[in-house]
């Protein structure tokens, strides 16, 4: 199996802005992408992980060149063309593919080093790819990889420790602005994962009420009783706001769920208090142009990038120790793949062998007259044994470790020299 046939394309947050993210956002059905990607010629396997931050499809294909393209006009829906969707893609092949994904489960590229939740996101992404029939043995094997890397990092750095989520920054962008959160109401929009470390960062600063509002109420009666807070519809949300302080917003819905007008007489009823926004949906809950309001601060996901620097230098220190096992098992992973491609030409060589060495006892066996049953399966165990020592150190050879570049040179020279590819 070559490593060139293992890709990676997508975006993330250091390489387009939400407003090129949001238009790569798909339906919370999991069996749509798959559906698309499934018709396209040479995606034999493939896994398909959409998160605010970040829309890739990792895939196994004998023709990736081609692949590619398709995937790319899969995931933009044309609405843009092949290149200027290159100004905000990249594309990873081979080891640069391997080594992306294993940093992607251990957290070192998301936007603040360390948060938890990229690793779930990735497991759920698999789960959905192994219901959809859409993972294979290579596929299975990289993603599996991917999950014991993260552990192994967890287990043997203190990344984890000083790492904060995208619902921590939030939070401590709210405590940055208001100083302190403890005579404070937030609202949380959305009742998914982001909103539950919300509420769990709120509570660690000592905020006074927390309300959630949800299109499922039934969801934000279950996430309000783990922090005894307050369940209300999201047909509420306007009236809600003349009470808080501080509103976080991570929906799933396609549209925006607050404009400018809604709030521009609500700031009146509040007496111009401060209200503060963050929304980190992708696409967009709310109006950007909410900004303009006076004494109203939103704040975008992208902003987050530049809240807050936690531990900076000690997670910098654990993220050297965490790119160190990234590259170990990257490298580990190119060897079990260069050992898949080492088999069949060991095969290879043997029946190759063995078909000459037949040939030649069907040759010379008829010419040397009258011989026992018991004197030609003797000819044939040594003229066997004789094949399995004159290859013997060949194949030794073959299968020492070597880099994975000293592999393929290895691999070219063996072939020819057995004349593997040539039929003639």
């Amino acid at each position: 199996m070559s490593a060139e046939k293992i890709m990676i394309l997508g975006v993330n947050h250091k390489t387009a802005p939400v407003e090129i993210r949001e238009r790569l956002s798909f339906s919370s059905d999991p069996g749509t992408p798959y559906r698309e990607l499934k018709v396209i010629p040479g995606c034999e396997e493939f896994c398909f992980l959409s998160t605010c931050n970040r829309v890739e499809v990792i895939f196994v294909s004998p023709t990736p060149e081609e692949t590619e393209k398709k995937i790319r006009d899969f995931l933009f829906d044309n609405s843009m063309s092949y290149d200027e969707a290159g100004q905000y893609v990249y594309l990873h092949q081979g080891e640069a593919a391997i080594q992306h994904l294993f940093r992607v489960g251990a957290s070192l590229d998301s936007m603040i080093v360390g948060e938890p939740q990229i690793l779930g996101q990735l497991k759920q992404a698999y789960r959905d790819a192994s219901e959809q029939n859409a993972g294979g043995m290579i596929l299975n094997r990289l993603m599996h990889k991917a999950f014991s890397v993260a552990k192994r990092i967890r287990t043997e750095t203190e990344i984890g420790s000083s790492a904060v989520s995208i619902s921590y920054a939030a939070v401590e962008l709210a405590k940055k602005i208001f100083g302190n959160l403890k005579n404070k109401i937030a609202m949380l929009v959305g009742a998914g994962e982001m909103a539950e470390l919300a509420a769990q960062h709120l509570m660690n600063q000592g905020i006074a009420e927390v309300v959630v509002a949800n299109r499922t109420f039934e969801r934000a009666v279950n996430l309000a009783r783990c922090f005894n807070g307050k369940p209300v519809a999201l047909e509420e949300l306007i009236p809600q706001l003349e009470h808080v302080d501080i509103m976080i917003s991570s929906t799933g819905s396609p549209d925006v769920i607050l404009h400018s007008k809604d709030v521009k007489p609500l700031m009146r009823q509040r007496r111009n208090r401060p209200l503060f926004l963050i929304d980190i949906a992708v696409p967009r809950d709310l109006d950007p142009k909410l900004n303009d309001l006076e004494n109203v601060y939103l704040y975008g996901i992208d902003d987050l990038n530049n809240v807050v620097d936690i531990n900076k230098a000690e997670r910098d220190k654990e993220a050297v120790h965490a790119e160190r096992i990234v590259s170990e098992e990257t490298l580990k992973f190119m060897l079990w793949l260069g050992s898949m491609e080492v088999t069949p030409t060991i095969v290879a060589i043997r029946e190759k062998a063995d078909a000459i060495r037949k040939a030649e006892l069907e040759k010379t066996l008829p010419n040397i007259g009258s011989l026992s049953d018991k004197e030609i399966k003797a000819i044939e165990k040594m003229t066997s044994a004789m094949m399995n020592k004159i290859l013997h150190s060949p194949i030794v050879y073959l299968k020492k470790e070597d880099s994975h570049k000293d592999k393929k040179v290895k691999l070219a020279s063996i072939r020819k020299f057995f004349n593997l590819d040539n039929s003639n």
